[in-house]
């Protein structure tokens, strides 16, 4: 079985058809399955409902509805975030140079032993891999397979 974390801007164009991209990622949301599963948490989901209501002006009930769906969903691993996971992003923060919330990010996925992210994030991409103890979190962006 394979959870794979995925980033607001992947969420944000698998659902959204006025995305280019949304060919691509759609998948995400198309394909779940036992074995094709998505690890979200509170950041990704509210960075992607201000995107979709801020950015692509969608109906913000609309948003809601759809991402509540996405997080109740069998196939979808959800991770809350701790006030453990808070100290381990600042450390990931501080270790690799990056932002608060996409650390908060790599930390909800490396701290619930995630080894595969998917993002389309120029920064995040070239982190390569981020490891907290005995797990490493591979990096990639599906957008360039």
């Amino acid at each position: 079985m394979a959870i794979i974390g995925i980033d607001t801007n992947i969420l944000c164009y698998a659902m959204d058809p006025a995305y280019p991209e949304n060919k691509i990622c759609k998948k995400y949301l198309t394909e779940l399955s036992s074995n094709k599963q998505i690890a979200l948490n509170p950041t990704v989901v509210h960075e992607t409902y201000h995107v979709l209501v801020y950015g692509q002006k969608w109906e913000p009930h609309e948003a809601r509805t759809r991402l509540s769906a996405i997080i109740a969903h069998p196939y979808t691993a959800f991770f809350n975030q701790t006030r453990t996971t808070c100290s381990i992003g600042l450390r990931i923060a501080v270790d690799n140079n990056l932002g608060g919330r996409d650390s908060l990010i790599l930390a909800s996925l490396v701290t619930n032993k995630i080894s595969e992210f998917h993002t389309h994030d120029e920064e995040l991409k070239n982190l390569g891999t981020v490891s907290w103890k005995k797990t490493t979190l591979k990096i990639t962006d599906p957008l360039e397979r």
